[in-house]
């Protein structure tokens, strides 16, 4: 029965992002936070690992206080606790940062066979928590996973690439990142949203992991975010005048000037 542990993160629902027209930058306040989709993904899975082979699942979650009803969605779903990690000492952690702490997270949480992380997150998409994490744990990790299964003490998986599929296989204890295509997450039913109330939720600071201020939040990030903002898109207007066919010769012209063709 394995035992397994989910990194899912909360970010702003992308549906709802605008762009402030004078300084292209993107406005997210007041917009609804959610559980990254590809997050979602790994969640699901390792419900799903969970009921064909038995085990625990445990979701962990770099985040404010503001996300417990990402949490309680996560439980909702299947999760059998989850464990936040919050601490005024971790804003503006980038990537590998995170990857620390969550790694710390990890260790103090005991022996564990999977850890399932989604391919990218919906808002940064660097896609490096998963290997940066991997590293941390001197885990061997399996990437862009779309069909994963568990047999024994190994996971075989299958890797979708762009000329084909993969096939590989790793020991326990191992790192997966799964992409969209792995399953479609569940809806809770009233039910579980009302059992998952009821889960244990760990709380745990920097002191609690050992970690020190020092190397959190923008003191221990080697990258700084400085500005988010959307790109900005100008026509040239260029008008073509003469004849159809000369219009048409002139378009293409352009376009191989541009470099378009």
């Amino acid at each position: 029965m394995p035992e397994m542990i989910v990194c899912f993160k909360e970010v702003v629902d992308e549906r709802e992002l605008k762009v402030n027209p004078k300084t292209q930058e993107l406005m997210t306040e007041g917009i609804t936070r959610k559980i990254s989709d590809f997050d979602l993904n790994a969640i699901e899975e390792a419900i799903r690992i969970k009921e064909m082979h038995g085990g625990r699942a445990t979701g962990v979650i770099v985040g404010l206080p503001e996300c417990k009803p990402s949490i309680k969605k996560a439980l909702s779903m299947g999760l059998d606790r989850a464990c936040l990690l919050s601490d005024p000492a971790f804003a503006g952690s980038d990537t590998l940062t995170v990857a620390a702490i969550l790694a710390a997270a990890i260790r103090k949480l005991g022996p564990f066979d999977m850890i399932l992380c989604g391919e990218a997150s919906t808002d940064g998409f660097s896609a490096q928590l998963g290997p940066s994490l991997a590293e941390r744990l001197d885990l061997p990790q399996i990437t862009a996973a779309s069909q994963v299964t568990i047999e024994g003490n190994q996971v075989v998986a299958e890797r979708s690439l762009d000329d084909g599929i993969e096939v590989v296989e790793a020991s326990f204890p191992v790192l997966l990142s799964v992409t969209k295509e792995i399953n479609k997450p569940r809806l809770a039913t009233l039910k579980q949203i009302l059992a998952a109330s009821k889960k244990e939720v760990l709380e745990w600071k920097a002191a609690d992991l050992g970690l020190s201020t020092d190397a959190v939040g923008l003191q221990g990030s080697p990258i700084v975010l400085k500005r988010v903002a959307a790109f900005r898109m100008e026509r040239k207007n260029i008008r073509l005048e003469g004849t159809l066919a000369e219009a048409a010769e002139r378009a293409i012209r352009e376009l191989l000037r541009e470099g378009v063709l």
